[in-house]
């Protein structure tokens, strides 16, 4: 018996067309995921305005300002959604969608305001009673299937980055020639917008957090952590190395998108303060230069320079990766508020021109594997601060130094450091 092979455009043909199967399997199975937990999703949306929103409004149980607070524009994502899920079960995604998109402001609102309605949610539960029982009783009802309301309040949130999923893959498993493949495609980008900001506003929420708790860490009200624009990168101990010969001290710094903040802990015998830190100095960072005098991968620590218009610090550690992320993290914070004059000085450079001076745009040496170190929070929005002044600061000066400074407040530069 002869054996005859098949003809190689056959053998293509049939690569070609299981490869095209194997996209319409993969479409077909994203295209019922999204469609049932599509159905789930608005069940659940259904619960918050029914036993919720509806019922809360006839009640009267909360004002009218409070309840919009709270639930912002759920019922307004309800009654879209339910407008998408009639166009996915009928299986017309791309009309579904193109339909969808025009209407994700009101997600814009919603999750632009999720930190304030958890924050009026807890308000609530904390001082109304009436409400709190209200929503004790209807959380226990069977259809909640043991979800409380903070539980449902978030389904917006994920359900965006589930639709991100569920696109993608449909988006990439249909054909170009494909009626709806650009329709599908428009929906990735909206969504994706859509997605990234989210992620932003979680970055803003975290880093407004961090700035709260260092501005709990400090006492008294002198010393302004909040500001507009800052970001929070790290914090930790380093040693001042004082430039006659004392003996190192060690401080507690924060560093900040635009400023370097140094503080000192207060005595422990303090009665309410004992846990806290006292601010000395602030450092503004836009005419910093930052300088390894010494300090490698194989050492045990280093030391840093940091000089500023009016100001120098020496700064030390004894622990070499402490070290290496501070000097990443200083550097990559300079960099970003001066784009283009950041003076980043290794020991070999000291014999090439002075401290102070800044070099030629073209001998600025490479740190752009220093960029991407970050640790704890780094700033995502380097240019929100760019063309920002130095934020001012309150002085604990006795009143005479006060009234000194005052005279001459007009030709102090921003950059200099500032005693707190």
């Amino acid at each position: 018996m002869s054996f005859s092979p098949c003809p190689p455009d056959a053998l293509a043909g049939n690569s070609i067309q299981e490869q095209r199967d194997l996209w319409e399997r993969k479409r077909s199975r994203a295209a019922r995921e999204l469609v049932q937990s599509e159905q789930r999703y608005c069940q659940q949306l259904g619960l918050v305005t029914t036993y919720f929103v509806e019922i809360l409004k006839a009640k009267g149980t909360l004002r009218q300002d409070i309840r919009e607070s709270i639930f912002t524009s759920i019922k307004a994502i309800h009654s879209v959604n339910q407008s998408l899920l009639v166009h996915l079960e009928n299986g017309y995604f791309g009309r579904g969608f193109d339909q969808f998109c025009p209407q994700l402001h009101h997600y814009n609102v919603f999750v632009d305001n999720i930190y304030d309605a958890q924050k009026a949610l807890r308000i609530q539960l904390k001082k109304n009673k009436a409400f709190r029982r209200f929503k004790k009783l209807q959380e226990g009802r069977p259809e909640f299937n043991n979800h409380t309301l903070e539980d449902l309040l978030q389904l917006p949130i994920k359900r965006i980055d589930q639709y991100k999923g569920f696109l993608q893959e449909m988006t990439a498993n249909t054909t170009p020639d494909n009626p709806e493949f650009q329709q599908l495609s428009r929906a990735v980008a909206a969504v994706e917008e859509l997605h990234q900001r989210i992620q932003n506003n979680t970055r803003r929420h975290e880093n407004h957090l961090q700035l709260c708790r260092v501005q709990k860490l400090l006492k008294g009200r002198k010393t302004k952590v909040l500001a507009a624009g800052r970001w929070y990168i790290r914090e930790g101990w380093l040693k001042v190395v004082p430039t006659k010969g004392a003996d190192a001290k060690p401080k507690m710094f924060f560093l900040f998108s635009d400023m370097l903040l140094q503080a000192k802990p207060c005595s422990a015998l303090h009665p309410t303060d004992s846990d806290k830190f006292s601010g000395q100095h602030a450092y503004p960072l836009r005419e910093c230069a930052v300088e390894k005098v010494f300090g490698n991968t194989k050492g045990k620590g280093g030391l840093l320079s940091l000089t500023f218009p009016k100001a120098k610090l020496l700064l030390m550690s004894s622990n070499q990766e402490d070290f290496n992320d501070w000097y990443q993290s200083l550097t990559s914070a300079v960099r970003k508020l001066q784009p283009r004059s950041t003076v980043v000085l290794q020991r070999e450079d000291l014999n090439q021109q002075p401290l102070g001076s800044a070099p030629d745009g073209h001998n600025l040496p490479s740190s752009s594997s220093h960029a991407n170190r970050k640790r704890n929070m780094v700033n995502n929005e380097p240019g929100e601060l760019a063309q920002r002044a130095a934020v001012e600061w309150e002085s604990s000066a006795p009143k005479r130094i006060k009234e000194a400074t005052t005279e001459h407040s007009s030709e102090v530069s921003t950059s200099s450091c500032v005693i707190l």
